[in-house]
């Protein structure tokens, strides 16, 4: 096992990786109550409970895949802002049954992977440069550490200011800062899996105070399986002009949201060459556009790469045997779900506007603290070469303000490109930015017209 995850090479052990994959789950496993409670809202005729089995095969098969074909501690699961599309715009708002939304993801994943063989896209990750590809690292740990703060319930939403602090008063709320400040302790003082060890320890405090619920049971054994192959079925109902817009859609933000994790996680773990590329790539794409096409196949939405990733890395995972963990474990879940409920579930609180909002308290501390583990790479950026740092800040202050790792690193590229252009420097700009550039425009300028 040693020689085949190349343990020694990478500095790490099993202990490490074990402790690491758990970590990364942990921080992850809301995934596992989320998506079926985006899929399945009332109307889009999917069932809660075989988007649960389905949501834990997909995450399993697609981790276990990523940590023994490229060796690389990135765990995948359905990703968020895709199931949303695929809930309230494909089937709430195109009206496509939920079988037709799943066969829209399996087409995009075909289409990412067709360029993943035809190596374009690891080709477009050698035409980034590398202000920018810090910039995504330092992007991605703010919006890590702001999901965090919204998680927690320390940030809310105000209709006057967007954003205001949360009610420290409310029992969660309060445990989301106990947990911070227990979790901080032990990670500045280096002890070993602190992240993990916090995550616990917030876990037991919430259950003793009665914050958050007891779990309700241990097991059960009652598997839902009939999502599995729905959208496979649909794939030739899909095949029409009005749906490319939306494939296009999903296509930009699937792409380049794995880029970016997969830079910010590389750049975390120092697994990253000289040319800001980790090991492996083009096996880490493909594992990840095969996986869109699993989700879509299995009625979980898109399988994409985990930017909660940096977690398992911040504790030492530097193989794929962290994602081997991650995948087992969620394989393992599929019958403690009452278990697993009590530490990646959410509890209510009342918001701003009188309305109930969900945070997690005990998973909370430890995004926050791998916000500003990943975010340190901006030290690293030219912040003397206006060419460089402009489109940099552009994408660090914009990938977390719009809630989104793809729109943030459009902003980064069409800055770039345009600054370039404005001094006369078009020659040092890589074909193919231009290219990705002009494409994040088309999203822009369309995606509100068909979401």
């Amino acid at each position: 096992m040693a020689a085949f995850f190349k343990f020694s090479e990478r500095n790490t052990s099993l202990r490490t990786e074990l402790v690491a994959g758990l970590t990364t789950f942990m921080t992850m496993a809301y995934i596992i109550f989320v998506n079926p409670a985006i899929l399945a809202t009332e109307g889009t005729g999917l069932p809660l409970s075989g988007v649960f089995f389905a949501t834990c095969v997909a995450a399993g098969v697609a981790s276990i895949a990523m940590g023994l074909f490229a060796n690389f501690p990135v765990a995948l699961a359905s990703g968020l802002g895709l199931n949303a599309v695929v809930a309230f715009t494909l089937i709430l708002g195109f009206g496509l049954t939920w079988q037709q939304a799943m066969a829209v993801v399996i087409l995009e994943g075909i289409l990412v992977t067709l360029l993943v063989i035809t190596n374009l896209r690891e080709a477009v990750m050698d035409a980034i440069p590398m202000s920018l590809k810090l910039a995504i690292a330092v992007g991605i740990g703010l919006f890590i550490a702001f999901i965090g703060l919204k998680n927690g319930g320390v940030v809310v939403q105000d209709p006057a200011t967007y954003l205001a602090l949360g009610d420290f008063t409310q029992g969660s709320v309060l445990l989301t800062a106990v947990g911070l400040v227990l979790t901080l302790v032990l990670v500045a003082r280096g002890f070993p899996g602190g992240i993990l060890f916090g995550i616990i320890l917030t876990g037991v405090i919430g259950m003793v105070t009665g914050v958050i619920p007891l779990p309700d049971g241990i097991v059960s054994f009652d598997f839902d399986t009939t999502t599995i192959g729905g959208g496979v079925l649909a794939v030739p109902e899909v095949l029409q002009l009005a749906l490319v817009p939306v494939i296009f859609a999903l296509f930009m933000t699937d792409f380049f949201d794995t880029m970016g994790t997969v830079i910010a996680v590389g750049q975390e773990g120092n697994l990253l060459n000289e040319e800001g590329k980790p090991p492996r790539l083009k096996r880490i794409l493909l594992v990840d556009s095969l996986s869109a096409v699993g989700g879509g196949a299995a009625g979980a939405s898109s399988v994409t790469s985990y930017i909660e990733s940096g977690s398992g890395v911040a504790e030492g995972g530097r193989t794929g045997m962290t994602s081997v963990v991650v995948g087992l474990l969620f394989l393992l879940a599929l019958p403690f779900a009452p278990v697993i409920g009590v530490f990646g579930g959410a509890v209510p609180v009342p918001g701003p506007n009188g309305e109930d909002i969900f945070v997690s308290p005990v998973t909370a501390p430890a995004l926050i603290i791998v916000g500003f583990l990943m975010m340190t790479a901006v030290r690293l950026i030219n912040w003397e070469d206006y060419d460089d740092a402009i489109p940099a800040f552009l994408t660090i202050l914009t990938l977390p303000l719009t809630f989104n790792i793809a729109y943030g690193i459009g902003f980064g590229f069409i800055s770039y490109v345009l600054l370039k252009l404005a001094r006369g420097r078009a020659r040092e700009v890589h074909p193919l930015l231009y290219i990705a550039a002009a494409l994040f425009g088309l999203v822009f300028f369309t995606e509100p017209f068909i979401s």
